[in-house]
């Protein structure tokens, strides 16, 4: 009887041992599975961008050396250090981010990617590191006709291809309802790079671009044949997060964690500052 009651404590402590041995198995396998374990053992950040975005994400030619910069590109670089590893920079059109986000050829997205509804059912964000104003670029001789809202109604508009500017366009200048926004419209022309809108307004192919402040900012800084209409925008959902793939919420701490850090430090106020002077240089 007495060995019957002893083998009784033990069956159940030899239960226990394997119950947190399955525990702990699983949780080893679980963080194995999440992309900041993959990152650290292949000491490289992969970072998918549309550098075409002053002053997020631009190409700055320098020494000879063509090099992807911007505050985006700043924030990225001390992901990395934080996480100890090194970063690879991936340069594409902005539409093509979220798929390569989930084909697995990039790590994470920061491009001035603005956190929306329907972004959030295929990609997790981090927090929101920075918030704009949108603003409209016009060619310089075209500035005292776009005064206000109702005056870009009438224009050939455009904006970057799958930018939230593509939406301010369609709803807070067009008036069309959201619904309505979903659709595709020819009174928004859309294409993948902010250059070929350039182009395209110099050209007079279109009237208008819608983007962010900032950006607009920057490239009429650069071009004195283009100004800023008087109008800007702000959106409700607004702001630039870090998107990475579902189901890696390791990661995802890393990153806000570096980006907590940033914000309470005030680094990324200097890194846009840092940014805008290499764009006005």
């Amino acid at each position: 009887m007495k060995l019957l009651k002893s083998a009784v404590p033990l069956a159940v402590a030899a239960a226990l041992v394997a119950l947190l041995a399955g525990i702990s198995l699983s949780c080893s396998s679980n963080q194995k599975q999440d992309a900041l374990y993959k990152i650290q053992k292949a000491k490289t950040l992969i970072i998918g961008t549309s550098a075409d975005y002053p002053p997020y994400e631009f190409h700055l030619l320098k020494d000879g050396k063509d090099l992807i910069v911007g505050f985006d590109i700043s924030i990225a670089q001390e992901i990395a250090k934080d996480l100890g590893v090194k970063l690879e920079i991936k340069d594409m059109q902005f539409d093509g981010l979220l798929a390569a986000l989930q084909a697995g050829t990039i790590d994470m997205v920061i491009s001035g990617m603005t956190p929306t509804e329907e972004r959030k059912k295929s990609v997790d964000f981090s927090k929101t590191y920075y918030y704009a104003v949108h603003g409209v670029i016009v060619r310089a001789e075209d500035k005292d006709t776009y005064q206000t809202v109702e005056s870009l109604k009438n224009a050939r508009l455009s904006a970057q291809k799958g930018t939230i500017q593509v939406g301010i366009a369609k709803t807070q200048i067009l008036g069309l309802s959201a619904a309505e926004a979903e659709k595709p419209t020819d009174k928004v022309k859309e294409l993948g790079t902010i250059k070929n809108l350039i182009l395209d307004l110099k050209n007079k192919k279109v009237d208008a671009i819608v983007a962010e402040l900032p950006v607009a900012t920057a490239y009429v800084n650069n071009n004195p044949d283009l100004a800023l209409a008087a109008p800007t925008f702000t959106d409700d959902e607004g702001g630039s997060a870090v998107a990475v793939k579902k189901g890696n919420p390791l990661f995802l701490e890393a990153i806000n964690k570096t980006l907590d850090r940033l914000m309470a430090e005030k680094k990324i106020d200097q890194f846009v500052a840092e940014a805008n002077e290499l764009v006005e240089n």
